[in-house]
């Protein structure tokens, strides 16, 4: 099983931003521990902040992996090109969010990717990534 996780922008700063709502720990060394504790499973990791690059990356693997987890951060409630990337590919995505985006502010409780994702996990920390790892073995 072959699964990409793509972050968004500024998820390249966590450990270093708002740890309150982020924690502490960096993304990279959280894809260590997912990687040892999946290790049948064959995980891609990118991250950008920039629109366009993430949604070339959904047209790269789009076709070719088994499964895409998204946190387009702030992406999330703006992006229709994201939208369209992820209705245009084959394969299931789960959009997870760290943070409870609805016990946040007002303009973060929609999402426009949302609809067009197999489904949404928020609120768990990064664990929320390991839970939609969980989500496509349990399919």
């Amino acid at each position: 099983m072959k699964i990409i996780i793509i972050n968004g922008p500024n998820l390249n700063l966590l450990g270093k931003r708002e740890p309150g709502i982020y924690g502490n720990e960096s993304f990279e060394s959280y894809f260590e521990k997912i990687c040892s504790l999946f290790p049948d499973i064959d995980f891609e990791y990118f991250q950008s902040n920039v629109e366009g690059e993430i949604v070339n990356k959904l047209h790269d693997y789009g076709f070719t992996s088994d499964g895409i987890i998204i946190n387009a951060g702030a992406y999330t409630h703006t992006s229709v090109a994201i939208r369209d990337a992820i209705s245009a590919i084959k394969i299931p995505v789960v959009e997870v969010h760290i943070s409870n985006t609805l016990t946040r502010e007002k303009f973060r409780h929609k999402s426009v990717i949302g609809p067009v994702c197999k489904g949404c996990i928020m609120g768990f920390g990064l664990d929320s990534y390991r839970l939609a790892v969980l989500s496509f073995l349990h399919r």
